[in-house]
């Protein structure tokens, strides 16, 4: 049934014509916003900060690609963690403390894809001489959310949309180079407004022919 059809997909080409990253999504009604896009590949340059949150030993900004999707675009949220000089958590897979770990509360409609976090760094504890995984300074969390395709979720949304709250919480345990501080949690939640695609034919003078 869909063989034939064009599959959404995003190339980018150095100066020198050497493709350095591809994206491309298997099922056609499903793809990246452009806002999205560059947000994985310039994060500096798709930066739509939504809230600042002033967290125990940590500033929190909240970032979004996009506003508002239609059915099929997957929109990026992110977590910009803030830490203060001489401060780090513990990045995913630390034993023995509790890793920094964002927790999001499911959303009908909309599909939470897995977790994105940055590479860590070894950081060496020589009293306790063990090397762990962790983060410093300034580092991004990254959620994608998938809006569904249905049908009927389609005929639910009226012309003028929904509005989606997506809310979690980011969990860590902050540590300086001299006391581990009792591990806590912030709130988190971005605001997503999801229109009808627009179905309406393109004028009869510039159809196909």
């Amino acid at each position: 049934m869909q063989k034939g059809f064009a599959r959404p997909g995003y190339f980018l080409i150095d100066e020198k014509g050497i493709i350095r990253e591809k994206f491309f999504d298997p099922k056609y009604r499903e793809r990246l916003t452009g806002n999205s896009l560059i947000f994985k590949l310039f994060p500096e340059l798709g930066q739509e900060v939504t809230e600042t949150v002033e967290a125990p030993h940590l500033q929190l900004a909240l970032e979004q690609s996009d506003a508002t999707a239609v059915p099929g675009t997957r929109v990026t949220l992110i977590a910009e963690v803030r830490l203060p000089t001489d401060v780090h958590v513990y990045a995913p897979g630390t034993k023995g403390y509790k890793p920094i770990k964002l927790v999001m509360d499911p959303v009908p409609q909309l599909e939470l894809m897995p977790v994105l976090y940055p590479p860590s760094k070894t950081l060496y504890l020589p009293a306790i001489k063990e090397q762990v995984p962790t983060f410093e300074g300034t580092f991004r969390i990254s959620q994608d959310i998938q809006v569904n395709t249905g049908a009927e979720f389609w005929g639910s949304l009226g012309k003028d949309g929904r509005f989606f709250t997506i809310t979690g919480k980011l969990e860590y345990q902050a540590c300086d180079k001299t006391t581990c501080y009792v591990p806590t949690s912030v709130p988190v939640k971005w605001q997503l407004q999801v229109f009808p695609l627009d179905r309406t034919r393109a004028p009869v003078d510039i159809r196909h022919k």
